[in-house]
């Protein structure tokens, strides 16, 4: 039976309809319309409907709901607001280093991964700012790319390392 729960997403809070073991990522499409996180495998094998939780990399296919209450959840829609701003060019929008790094760098063909290339990507150099390729390597390992851009990736995931340090 659903019930009311709140769930802090992106700063902002939201009280939400739904059974404690629903999904997150279900909660986060149906209910709040993000569309960053993807339904990609529904295991936690793929990546694609990857989340920050309190900074943490985590699949919101297989995370429950109620797992997220009392935590701060950050989408690809949120994830520029977790970095500092840097001096701009009017106009230009905000976007967090690995966001622009992977525009800058080509790093996706259809997208559809993209999301947890980059959430997982953030967090990683969050973590490890000073990372080896090896560990980046590691790191990104349990992401799929169809398209077969991983090199493109781990470029544009060097060239934010480098941008953030």
């Amino acid at each position: 039976m659903a019930t009311p729960l709140e769930i802090l997403v992106n700063g902002k809070r939201h009280r939400v309809e739904a059974t404690p073991d629903t999904p997150l990522l279900y909660v986060l499409r149906n209910e709040l319309d993000l569309i960053g996180p993807r339904f990609g495998c529904g295991l936690a094998q793929c990546g694609a409907c990857t989340v920050h939780l309190d900074g943490a990399a985590v699949r919101s296919c297989v995370l429950p709901v109620s797992a997220a209450a009392g935590k701060q959840v950050t989408t690809l829609e949120g994830l520029a607001a977790t970095y500092p701003a840097p001096a701009v060019k009017t106009g230009e929008p905000h976007m967090h280093p690995v966001q622009k790094a992977f525009v800058e760098e080509q790093a996706a063909q259809c997208g559809y991964c993209v999301n947890g290339w980059i959430m997982t990507s953030a967090a990683l150099l969050k973590e490890k700012p000073n990372a080896s390729e090896a560990e980046l390597r590691e790191g990104l390992s349990g992401l799929k790319c169809r398209c077969g851009t991983h090199m493109s990736i781990l470029r544009a995931v060097k060239r934010a390392a480098k941008d953030m340090a």
